[in-house]
């Protein structure tokens, strides 16, 4: 009993239970259903590429489930990215900046296994739980819609191997993660790497007329000056000619780089030899039928038709029982180490060479 004239303590108690006090609990793919997250991943591929959804039902069950994933996230940064649904036309690109941040804010939560209120990104943060992919390999995709979103363009060829690596060749890299290649083979991350950079090198040459409708130009400067094209009328009639020089060029590129990756196809199992050298043969094809239209390579959008793609996959199949895949002629100019000490040593670009953010004005 307390004495008279003093106040009485009452006891503190919690203002809100202790449960909601308590931190989320980090669970992969941010506490989503494993099953879920595939199938709606599925979804997502099977309506954003179907070159690449049929290459990919040739792996292993588990495999391809985590192709999926990784798929997911990597459509949906890019859909972000360029204000796009599932690949379609580019829109509006005002507060583009913005919106990588939210990538990179999105995929740190995914990867920290909280969950991100988008099933893309939960799909990331599992695959990356159970395959050990990282941040650092994350934010080398994510700085290729940087590098977009502040109107980056190429001076030089060495320029553009940046650009290819952090939106294909380093997706490559974490492919062959996802296909159990240790991170000390080098060897093999590297071919993986030129996988992603031929896929790269076919779009480009594929899509020089869309990107030029949205005033993108990923040809590099120095190429553009020896074909003597002024800025910004590199799809012009008048330089058609020219344009399928370029393409040309490109497609050269994609086909050693295609070429040499499938030297590294020879340590994975047959399951995922045989889907790499199917999309290898399917991505190759379209930059194959853009060189053969010339100049009227832009006239229609490059398509490999369905029968065209049974073959290429039997094709492959083929290959991949042979298991002896021939060199390039040439090993390509572009080298995943090269490349890797352009990123990690030098920064993505120099400052005179971007457009400002908007908080940066």
């Amino acid at each position: 009993m307390s004495e008279p004239g003093k106040p009485i303590k009452v006891p503190q108690r919690p203002l809100a239970p202790s449960r909601i006090l308590r931190p989320t609990v980090s669970r992969a793919g941010g506490g989503r259903d494993r099953a879920s997250l595939v199938a709606k991943s599925y979804e997502m591929i099977a309506e954003g590429s179907k070159s690449f959804a049929s290459a990919s039902k040739l792996f292993d069950r588990g495999t391809r489930e985590r192709v999926w994933l990784l798929y997911a996230w990597c459509r949906r940064c890019d859909d972000i990215a360029d204000g796009q649904d599932l690949g379609g036309e580019l829109g509006d690109q005002s507060d583009i900046a913005d919106r990588v941040k939210a990538i990179r804010v999105l995929t740190k939560r995914a990867l920290e296994g909280q969950p991100t209120a988008d099933i893309a990104f939960d799909a990331f943060g599992q695959v990356a739980a159970e395959c050990n992919l990282t941040m650092e390999m994350a934010n080398d995709v994510i700085a290729g819609f940087e590098l977009d979103a502040r109107g980056w363009r190429p001076r030089t060829g060495r320029d553009l191997a940046r650009y290819c690596y952090h939106v294909a060749g380093a997706v490559g890299v974490m492919m062959a993660r996802i296909m159990g290649v240790r991170p000390e083979d080098e060897y093999t991350l590297a071919r993986a790497c030129d996988l992603g950079l031929a896929f790269q090198l076919a779009n480009i040459a594929r899509d020089m007329d869309e990107d030029d409708a949205a005033g993108r130009c990923y040809i590099p400067e120095e190429w553009l000056a020896e074909q003597d094209i002024e800025p910004g009328q590199l799809m012009k009639p008048h330089h058609r000619g020219e344009a399928a020089d370029i393409a040309r060029d490109l497609v050269l590129r994609m086909h050693r780089h295609q070429r040499a990756a499938r030297l590294g196809t020879v340590r994975l199992p047959f399951r995922s030899r045989w889907a790499i050298l199917a999309a290898a043969n399917i991505y190759s094809e379209i930059g194959y039928e853009v060189d053969r239209r010339g100049k009227q390579a832009w006239d229609r959008r490059v398509v490999i038709p369905r029968i065209k793609k049974l073959q290429l996959i039997t094709r492959a199949f083929a290959e991949a029982l042979r298991n002896k895949p021939l060199p390039p002629d040439e090993m390509p100019e572009w080298e995943l180490g090269d490349i890797l000490i352009d990123v990690r040593m030098l920064g993505d670009i120099p400052e005179q060479e971007i457009k400002p953010l908007p908080d940066e004005e």
